[in-house]
């Protein structure tokens, strides 16, 4: 699962917020067994708006994929998510970016997410703790996938998680 905040709400930092809801996912059934470093990128599409702070954890759960990302919109809510117009600043985005090798094309749920393998903000962090994972549909690795990114191309981890 991939997480982002360029608005840190009542936690004074966009890192305090994603580490507290980092911090919260096993409430919810989702173990984090490994997390990237925060990676720091410009907003997109539109660069005025603030930086993002983003970065993947690998989970484990039992919980089915339409599951997970029923969980997913409620700890957003929880950290006072809005959702309005499409891109805009938020406070807390978690993506499903793969469940085990499960593809799936329905209202709501797309997986593999459709666009996290052109998003090098999402694909640096995934490369960074899972260099060999590979996209359920091309077979592409993590690091390839990172390498030949076309989003984000700003995107660098931050010093220290």
């Amino acid at each position: 699962m991939a997480l982002g905040c360029n608005l840190p709400g009542p936690y004074g930092s966009c890192r305090a917020l994603l580490d507290a809801a980092i911090a919260r996912l096993p409430d919810f059934g989702l173990v984090v067994v490994e997390r990237s470093a925060w990676w720091r990128s410009a907003a997109w599409p539109k660069a005025a708006d603030p930086d993002y702070l983003n970065g993947v954890a690998l989970v484990e759960t039992r919980l089915s994929a339409p599951a997970v990302m029923a969980v997913l919109r409620r700890i957003e809510a929880t950290f006072g998510r809005r959702r309005g117009e499409l891109n805009a600043p938020r406070t807390l985005d978690l993506d499903l970016i793969a469940h085990g090798r499960t593809v799936i094309n329905q209202p709501g749920l797309t997986l593999p997410h459709p666009r996290a393998a052109e998003r090098l903000f999402v694909m640096g962090p995934l490369a960074q703790i899972a260099p060999r994972w590979e996209h359920p549909l091309t077979g592409q690795t993590a690091r390839a996938l990172a390498a030949s990114a076309s989003i984000g191309l700003d995107a660098a981890p931050l010093a220290a998680r």
